[in-house]
């Protein structure tokens, strides 16, 4: 009984943990959203981010720099403890959460590296200044731009891209696959995905989850209009251009990917009056005091977080203290 109470705590402090962390940052970016528009798109980005994948970040840390050696410290092995019905399905329900994370990880996986195979099987590899991943041009009928896989990308363009956009178009559409790059969206695509598995019953996260694939579309037209006002405009040309192109009611294949036109081809509107925007904007007006704020209260957190663990690990007080919470907490669910 000693152990499955211990791993039945364990799992039901993940999920309780994760979920009011998670419903805390949803909150909070409604209270933030408006003046974090002052901010550049990659800093709004940035901290959508944080504040996704922050949630089951802080959970494991939690759990296992405090839970588990208060636990272990404490909790006598003969213990009359028991796991009750309450406590049982919060576990049950953690552990279904982690394990279709864990899946969907996978799968995901496992249909890029097919869809890596097919498009390979009939690429072309081709050489382009500025792009330091491979690149390869594809017979498809989707008018494919985009960024393929976590741990080595590569870059896929459409045979219907590369004959229909003009030089100056498709230089700039390749600076937003770029800049997706530069960020490595795709590995932060995953974790946004795993995240949201891990804590499928309460969706608090899913408006974070959207509000983050805006805006990191957004922060990469940004990289790309960054050299000069003809760049933004180049790149909402290019938008234009490829969304005529898509073939009525087709969606890209896209597991863990970067599609220049994003996850809904809808938003190329919004982009395009973006863009014109930054087109007309002098870079010395889009500067805000936010991205050094977000800088100093990141380095807070890295570095106030591991100072805080230390301290607690070495006061048993905090640990006995935490051992009696437990010890309440199992009294309620019982």
């Amino acid at each position: 009984m000693y152990e499955l109470l211990g791993i039945s705590l364990v799992l039901a402090a993940l999920l309780t943990i994760n979920a009011g962390a998670s419903s805390v940052a949803a909150a909070l970016w409604r209270l933030i959203e408006k003046p974090m528009r002052r901010c550049t798109a990659r800093t709004r980005a940035e901290v959508l981010f944080a504040m996704r994948v922050g949630p089951p970040v802080v959970a494991v840390i939690i759990v296992t720099a405090f839970l588990i050696p208060s636990y272990l410290a404490y909790e006598p092995y003969s213990t009359n403890e028991f796991v009750s019905k309450k406590l049982g399905a919060l576990a049950v329900l953690s552990a279904i959460g982690v394990a279709l994370a864990l899946l969907r990880g996978l799968r995901s996986w496992l249909a890029t590296r097919s869809l890596l195979r097919k498009w390979l099987d009939s690429a072309t590899p081709i050489h382009l200044s500025d792009v330091e991943v491979p690149t390869f041009r594809i017979p498809h009928s989707f008018p494919i731009i985009a960024v393929v896989g976590t741990v080595r990308p590569r870059m896929f363009i459409a045979e219907s891209v590369l004959q229909t956009l003009s030089e100056e178009e498709l230089t700039a559409a390749i600076a937003h696959e770029c800049g997706h790059l530069a960020a490595r969206d795709n590995l932060k695509r995953s974790l946004i995905r795993a995240c949201r598995d891990a804590l499928m019953i309460v969706p608090c996260g899913r408006s974070v989850d959207r509000a983050w694939a805006e805006t990191a579309e957004s922060a990469a037209d940004e990289y790309a209009a960054q050299q000069n006002a003809d760049a933004a405009l180049n790149l909402a040309s290019a938008l234009i251009g490829i969304a005529r192109m898509i073939p009525a009611g087709a969606r890209p294949t896209m597991p863990v990917g970067a599609f220049l036109l994003g996850d809904e081809t809808d938003g190329v509107q919004a982009r395009v009056s973006r863009l014109i925007n930054l087109a007309t904007t002098r870079p010395e007006d889009r500067n805000s005091r936010f991205p050094v704020l977000a800088s100093r209260l990141a380095t807070i957190v890295w570095v106030g977080l591991p100072a805080m663990i230390a301290i607690v690990l070495v006061n048993s007080n905090a640990l006995a203290s935490l051992h009696a919470a437990m010890e309440q907490a199992v009294k309620l669910l019982s």
